[in-house]
């Protein structure tokens, strides 16, 4: 009998690592939003202070998804996903324009960004998908027709806010997911070749010019670094300033003299590796690193195929974020929006993290339970 509640021996199971690696990044990401703002006078220097709250708030969220069994999720999981889609759709309607993109819908002085949870009720979505297929041979493209459509409907939608970071945080997980279900060699090849066939039509078609202007900078740095480069060069610089050791906490000088722009949402990694250095960033990295891998173990414990496929979903959310966001700040990747997993700032962006977290920590605490061990994907 599935149970609603969580019970004392799930109770008995709560997983500390898990728990622990999340709490100390949300702590340092905190500390670190509290010197990457003081730079700022009224709201914006009280940012912190919001991010506490919507931490409380996504804690108190992800509370709630602990103690619902994850496999209630699973009769729910197109229900979630078509309002996922409705409330993208929803964006187009009342969003208002900020800076030539639509992402927000606002309620009064409150404003969520739906793109951020369709990562979780896409998971959802997928995981129900698979659940539901009894095939365990290698799969083909064909196979994953259904998977790629759940996935292009709200990439799509993104992409036209347009907000190419989070569309490709979509494609990405559903990749991750597809590559842990055999596919077949055949059909891996065939997809390779469709995507750099399909190369040029993206970059001329596809692309928005300011998007083209990220990749070309990136490829060619020296170009444009008064302008579009503005935000990579500085972070490169910020973090090269930071040495082995850091030049001690509000003591970043790219930070404190503003030549970092954006320092508290997709740039707070350079204010920190400035302040910390060398030592700092490695062990922030090796926090994310931690989290990344711990996912992949409690994916491989679930004792379903639904919970196996959120464990790798949310894990492959986390992961991309955080590789992404390191990527663009180091040099190594175009700058794209997307934010590091519980250390910038975003109440959708910490709330979906803590989603992700909380459904880690569900099919974690459950992997006791007495039900059929889950078919391979």
């Amino acid at each position: 009998m599935i149970r609603g509640d969580v019970s004392p021996r799930a109770r008995d199971h709560f997983d500390w690592p898990l728990f622990i690696a999340a709490a100390l990044i949300a702590v340092l990401g905190v500390v670190n939003l509290y010197s990457a703002t003081s730079v700022y006078q009224g709201v914006r220097a009280e940012l912190y202070i919001s991010q506490i709250y919507w931490l409380v708030l996504g804690g108190i969220l992800g509370g709630i998804l602990v103690a619902i069994d994850y496999r209630h999720l699973e009769r729910l999981g197109y229900a979630i996903y078509t309002f996922g889609v409705f409330s993208l759709i929803l964006v187009f309607v009342f969003a208002k324009d900020l800076r030539g993109s639509k992402r927000w819908i606002e309620f009064g002085s409150f404003r969520f960004q739906p793109s951020e949870f369709m990562k979780v009720f896409l998971v959802i979505a997928l995981a129900k998908f698979l659940h539901d297929d009894p095939r365990s041979e290698g799969r083909t493209l064909k196979d994953l027709l259904v998977p790629a459509l759940l996935t292009g409907v709200p990439a799509l939608l993104i992409l036209k806010q347009p907000d190419l970071g989070t569309a490709s945080i979509h494609v990405l997980v559903f990749l991750m997911i597809a590559a842990l279900t055999r596919v077949r060699w055949k059909s891996v090849l065939t997809f390779i070749v469709t995507v750099a066939a399909a190369a040029p039509i993206i970059w001329n078609y596809v692309l928005l010019d300011y998007q083209k202007a990220r990749v070309t900078v990136f490829l060619r740095p020296e170009d444009d670094i008064l302008k579009t480069g503005w935000h990579a060069h500085h972070s490169r610089v910020a973090i090269g300033n930071g040495g082995l050791f850091g030049n001690g906490y509000m003591k970043g000088t790219q930070n404190q003299f503003n030549f970092l722009p954006d320092q508290f949402s997709d740039f707070p990694f350079p204010v920190f590796a400035e302040e910390w250095g060398f030592a700092g960033s490695v062990l922030l990295v090796l926090l994310y690193g931690f989290l990344c891998l711990w996912s992949i173990r409690i994916a491989s414990l679930a004792k379903d195929r639904f919970g196996a496929v959120l464990g790798v979903g949310c894990g492959a959310i986390l992961f991309w974020h955080a590789f992404i966001n390191a990527g663009m700040v180091c040099g190594i990747l175009p700058v794209v929006g997307v934010t590091l997993p519980l250390f910038s700032y975003g109440g959708s962006s910490v709330t979906t993290m803590l989603m992700c977290v909380a459904l880690l920590m569900n099919v974690s605490m459950r992997r006791y339970s007495v039900v059929p061990a889950p078919d391979r994907l």
